[in-house]
């Protein structure tokens, strides 16, 4: 069972995330500051921390500061009320995953555990399925119903890309500027080229299909 550390001073809000946390299926471990969330880290292996900013003894930046000198990779949310871009800029550059401002929907705090949990598993195991279809990002291998399917390095990258980040629209300008680089070349619609190729490509997968969002890029939409 995934395992969540919630560091919260504020002990209604502590209860309520845990508990609704514990609905969802996680194991959550409660913790009243950063101090407290350290200790709680020598003795148990969490999958994700979730942590307010303001609290005694040790605050959230603290806090994240200490866990990234010691793990690079657990997933960090911060939830707290402070909205100023300062504490943003902060936060990200200190490694945490997401930003979430007080009062937060709960619903929409779910989506964003679920979705960073996902991209850390692809991480951590180098493959992501869906469907039928199977990529494995250490092999660079591709196959659909355990027949592999020719990709160029660039489409696999594009691809993994895409399905590692459901639903969320990349323009063709980020595209370009993450896999082209600087090919002088390469144009808007020479993403346009290869987006037509992994279709083809992956017409056989019954788990997503790529979609062109007019006037902006493509996404990858989980069926």
């Amino acid at each position: 069972m995934i395992k969540i550390l919630v560091a919260e001073d504020d002990k209604d809000l502590n209860r309520f995330v845990c508990t609704c946390l514990r609905g969802g299926g996680y194991d959550v471990v409660p913790c009243a500051d950063g101090a407290e969330a350290l200790d709680a880290m020598e003795t148990v292996k969490f999958d994700m921390i979730l942590t307010d900013i303001m609290m005694p003894r040790m605050d959230g930046f603290e806090l994240a500061e200490s866990v990234r000198a010691i793990d690079k990779s657990i997933p960090i949310i911060f939830m707290t009320a402070k909205d100023d871009k300062p504490s943003k800029m902060l936060g990200f550059n200190i490694g945490i995953d997401d930003y979430i401002v007080k009062p937060f929907d709960m619903d929409v705090l779910m989506m964003k555990i679920g979705a960073i949990l996902r991209r850390a598993k692809i991480e951590t195991e180098k493959q992501l399925t869906v469907g039928n279809f199977t990529m494995n990002a250490e092999e660079h291998t591709a196959s659909v119903n355990g027949e592999e399917i020719p990709l160029t390095v660039r489409e696999f990258d594009l691809l993994f890309k895409l399905l590692s980040y459901p639903k969320k629209t990349f323009t063709r300008s980020a595209l370009m500027e993450e896999f082209w680089d600087y090919d002088s070349s390469a144009t808007s619609r020479t993403v346009d080229v290869y987006m037509v190729k992994l279709r083809e490509k992956t017409a056989k997968c019954d788990g997503f299909e790529i979609l062109t969002v007019h006037g902006l890029g493509y996404k990858a939409v989980l069926k």
